[in-house]
């Protein structure tokens, strides 16, 4: 049987944002529910070693989310393991239908809904999907081991995926379309000095090539962006890692969004074009896309929130 609930606050998203949203509007007292979405945690449930966490030299992303799940619950933040199918924004209060059937109707909304990994767009990619094609490192790499593998990208989350992989495959090739890297210097500084690590420089993948019974992986078609010679590169496993999109299918056509799909917001607020409704982290964020910077957005979120029905 489905059930209607309301709430002064509702937050959709369970990363670093949606999280420190969370634990502020409860201390505001805005008895605040998290759905928390198909990945509880969000991106960094499949990243490994988090070296810039503050207060943290080394912490695993999914040791990270759980400390911060139990300091929501702590608050009293009420946790539904739920995902939003539709949101109704035309009126207050708002409304949330969710995959469960249940409704939830809200005074405020904050969106936290972060970003998804993007893929090639290639038709031999998503055939292979799951059978030698993967974006995350840490939930397949070590289905791996010794074997030669290869990453597509070149920003910090190529550097960390290819890093990961030297723990289990025989050789790692970083395939990049440029000439150098968008990721840090200390990840660049790692790459370059990984014996397993070979940088692929001016290269980018035409098809992934395998069989088909059974389904694998067995080599990639490149080209080169200078001179367009095209090679093909052994390999049993690929790693896309070239960026995300956020994930604002939701309020596609409700919110005003920026390009790329983000959410636009008023400058130094949360607020979207919709008063009452505010959104944080990668959702938001184009340019800086960290964890803490996303805990950042998420507790401006609550405040903007808590500003705004005291108001009301």
């Amino acid at each position: 049987m489905t059930k209607n609930y309301h709430t002064p606050t509702l937050i959709i998203g369970s990363g670093p944002a949606g999280y420190t949203a969370s634990i502020y509007a409860a201390r505001a007292m805005l008895q605040p529910i998290l759905l928390q979405g198909l990945q509880p945690g969000g991106q960094l449930t499949i990243t490994t070693d988090v070296e810039n966490w503050p207060g943290d030299t080394m912490v695993l992303g999914p040791d990270l989310m759980v400390r911060m799940e139990d300091h929501a619950r702590s608050t009293g933040v009420k946790i539904v393991q739920d995902s939003a199918v539709e949101l109704q924004l035309d009126h207050r209060p708002f409304t949330a239908l969710c995959d469960s059937g249940d409704t939830y109707t809200c005074d405020t909304l904050i969106l936290a809904t972060g970003a998804q990994a993007k893929w090639l767009g290639l038709s031999s990619e998503d055939y292979y999907k799951g059978f030698g094609v993967s974006a995350c490192a840490t939930c397949d790499g070590f289905f791996y081991r010794e074997q030669d593998v290869v990453v597509v990208g070149g920003g910090n989350t190529a550097a960390e995926e290819a890093l990961f992989l030297t723990n289990f495959a025989n050789t790692v090739t970083l395939i990049h379309r440029r000439d150098e890297l968008r990721a840090e210097k200390i990840l660049q500084n790692r790459v370059f000095n990984h014996p397993k690590i070979e940088v692929l420089w001016n290269h980018v993948v035409t098809e992934i090539i395998g069989t088909d019974n059974p389904k694998s992986v067995d080599s990639v078609a490149l080209k080169n962006t200078i001179t367009g010679q095209a090679i093909t590169h052994s390999c049993t496993g690929v790693f896309v890692a070239i960026g995300h999109t956020p994930a604002s299918e939701l309020v596609t056509g409700q919110l005003t969004l920026k390009e790329g799909g983000y959410i636009q917001t008023s400058p130094g607020t949360t607020q979207t074009s919709i008063p009452g409704v505010f959104a944080a982290g990668d959702l938001v964020d184009s340019v800086y896309r960290q964890a803490v910077t996303s805990a950042g957005l998420g507790c401006m979120a609550a405040l903007d929130a808590e500003k705004f029905l005291a108001k009301s």
